[in-house]
C-alpha cells in the first residue's frame, strides 16, 4: 500500500469523493497529517470508524524512527533515523542559549563529491521523501520542548545530501513545514545550504516561499574550490554569481556564505582577497566555520592566526563575518560528519 501522505489536498478530495464522502473529510485527514504529524490513521478520532478503516484498506502511513539517540556533552542531539525501507539518515538538535536548530537531511547519502566531507563517502541511495524530511522537523521540534522547555525556532537543509538535488521534494517538504495547515513555521527560519548548482538557485528564487540562502564555498579561487569539491568543475564561480544575483533581486534576502578555513589548503593572504572579491558582488554574510576532522589526516583546522586574519581582513573589507564553533563534535553529529556511523 501506499503512504497516503503523497496525496495533495486536491487528491485527498477527490478520493473522499470517490467514497462517497463530504469533501471537507479531504481537509481533516491533511490537518492530521502535515498540522498534527499523525502516524496512524486508526488515531483520526474525528472519522467514523468506518471510514478509518475503508482507508486503511487502500493507504498507511510509514512514519520515520529513531534508531540510535545521542547526546553531546554540549547539548546537541544526534538522531539515527530509520526510514521505512530500512535505509538510515541522520538529523541533529543543535541547542543554545536563544534558540534550537533542526539540521535536517535530504537525500540518503549525498550526490557530491566534496573531499572534506564524510557524508560525501557515502554512496547516494535515493532522495528522501517529502513527509520523511516533514517527520525529521517534526521529530526534532518535540525533543525541542521535552529536552530544552521551547518549540524548535530555526530549521537548516544542511544534513546528508545536498537539497537541490532533490529539489521538488525539499520545496514541497518547506511548503508542507510553512503553510498554516501544515506546522506553521515562518520561512525566515528555514536556511537551505546549497554547494552551488546555480540552474536550481535561480529555480529557488522564483519559487513564492522566501528562504535564507547559504552557499557552501571554501575558496573563492575556481581552481582550489575544484580540488576541494570536485563535482564544482561543472559550475564555474562565474556561474554561481550570477544566479546569486537572481537570487537576491527577486528575494531580497542576503546570501551567506558557509566557510571552512584549512592549514595549508586555504589560509593565505591571496584566498582572503579573492573571498572579498567574491563577496563584494553580492550582499552578503560570511560564515567561518570550524572544521571538524573526518579520520583521513588530508584537512586540518586552520591556525588561530590565520581565521583572526580572515576575520580582521573581511571587517575591514566591511563585510559581516561570524565564527561559527562546532556543535556536537563528540558524537560525530557536527558539520561534514554525519555519516550513519550511530548505526555500525
Amino acid at each position: 500500500m501506499k503512504d497516503i501522505r503523497i496525496l495533495s489536498l486536491e487528491q485527498l478530495q477527490e478520493y473522499f469523493v470517490s467514497l462517497g464522502e463530504k469533501p471537507f473529510r479531504a481537509k481533516q485527514v491533511y490537518d492530521w497529517l502535515w498540522s498534527k504529524n499523525m502516524h496512524s490513521i486508526d488515531e483520526m478520532t474525528n472519522l467514523s470508524k468506518d471510514l478509518r478503516d475503508r482507508i486503511s484498506q487502500e493507504y498507511m502511513i510509514n512514519p520515520i524512527s529513531v534508531d540510535q539517540l545521542q547526546r553531546s556533552k554540549d547539548g546537541t542531539i544526534k538522531n539515527g533515523v530509520k526510514l521505512h525501507d530500512g535505509l538510515m539518515v541522520e538529523s541533529v538538535l543543535i541547542p543554545t542559549e536563544t534558540r534550537t536548530t533542526a539540521c535536517v537531511s535530504s537525500q540518503v547519502g549525498c550526490s557530491l563529491n566534496c573531499e572534506f566531507c564524510a557524508t560525501a563517502r557515502l554512496k547516494r541511495m535515493r532522495n528522501l521523501e517529502v513527509a520523511e524530511i516533514v517527520d525529521q522537523v517534526a521529530l526534532i521540534d518535540k525533543q525541542s520542548k521535552l529536552y530544552f522547555d521551547r518549540p524548535l525556532s530555526n530549521i537548516v537543509f544542511m544534513g546528508m545530501g545536498e537539497p537541490m538535488m532533490n529539489y521538488k521534494n525539499v520545496v514541497e517538504s518547506i511548503k508542507k513545514i510553512t503553510e498554516p495547515s501544515g506546522l506553521g513555521m515562518s520561512p525566515r527560519r528555514i536556511t537551505v545550504s546549497t554547494s552551488g548548482i546555480p540552474k536550481m538557485i535561480k529555480m529557488l528564487a522564483d519559487e513564492e516561499i522566501r528562504v535564507n540562502l547559504a552557499l557552501s564555498l571554501h575558496s573563492a579561487i575556481e581552481k582550489k574550490r575544484n580540488d576541494i569539491m570536485p563535482f564544482s568543475d561543472k559550475f564555474p564561480l562565474t556561474d554561481i554569481m550570477d544566479s546569486l544575483k537572481y537570487w537576491y533581486e527577486k528575494t531580497g534576502n542576503i546570501i551567506t556564505f558557509e566557510y571552512c578555513v584549512w592549514k595549508g589548503i586555504n589560509d593565505e593572504d591571496e584566498d582572503i582577497k579573492a573571498l572579498i572579491r567574491y563577496c563584494k558582488q553580492i550582499p552578503s554574510k560570511v560564515n567561518l566555520i570550524q572544521y571538524n576532522p573526518i579520520g583521513d589526516g588530508k584537512y586540518d583546522q586552520c591556525n588561530k592566526s590565520a581565521e583572526e586574519n580572515y576575520v580582521r581582513q573581511l571587517e575591514k573589507a566591511g563585510i559581516t563575518v561570524l565564527i561559527r564553533r562546532s556543535r556536537g563534535g563528540d558524537i560525530d553529529a557536527a558539520c561534514g560528519q554525519l555519516a550513519n556511523k550511530s548505526s555500525e
